[in-house]
């Protein structure tokens, strides 16, 4: 008995079917905000968007976890004079987000003092939104090789 016979009794053949695997999976999400902080106070080199994106996403939920956690607490215990999470983790990623954003304007071939452009009042702001949207330069440029063909 036959699991899969064929219409016309021809002998069966092997498909020879080409699947593209890649020499490593993607790294899951959480794998970019922990990458930024492995490379703390690193202001060389370059940083894609997806390091730089996910990192600041990561960012954004625990701050406002903590955030929660400091009024839950201040609530909690009358007793203290302010909960203090928050700020504590302002304080231990302020340098990671400062070095992250130097490499990302490294990535588009931009010099790290461009992060300054902020003090310009409102287009400041949103020129440096733009350059941090922007796609890495293809090829490789004085920070070094581009971080996608790695």
């Amino acid at each position: 008995m036959k699991l899969f016979p064929l219409e016309d009794g021809a002998p069966a053949q092997k498909e020879n079917i080409n699947v593209e695997v890649s020499a490593q999976p993607e790294p899951n999400p959480f794998y970019w905000y922990l990458k930024v902080f492995r490379q703390y106070a690193d202001f060389k080199g370059r940083a894609r968007r997806k390091e730089f994106w996910l990192f600041n996403l990561f960012n954004v939920l625990f701050a406002l976890s903590s955030a929660i956690l400091d009024t839950v607490f201040g609530d909690l215990f009358q007793e203290m004079t302010g909960a203090y999470l928050n700020e504590l983790y302002i304080l231990a990623v302020m340098l990671p987000s400062l070095a992250v954003t130097v490499r990302r304007l490294h990535d588009i071939g931009k010099s790290g003092w461009m992060i300054f452009i902020l003090l310009i009042p409102y287009i400041g702001a949103v020129w440096l939104f733009v350059l941090l949207v922007t796609d890495s330069a293809k090829e490789a440029n004085k920070w070094g090789a581009n971080p996608k063909q790695n």
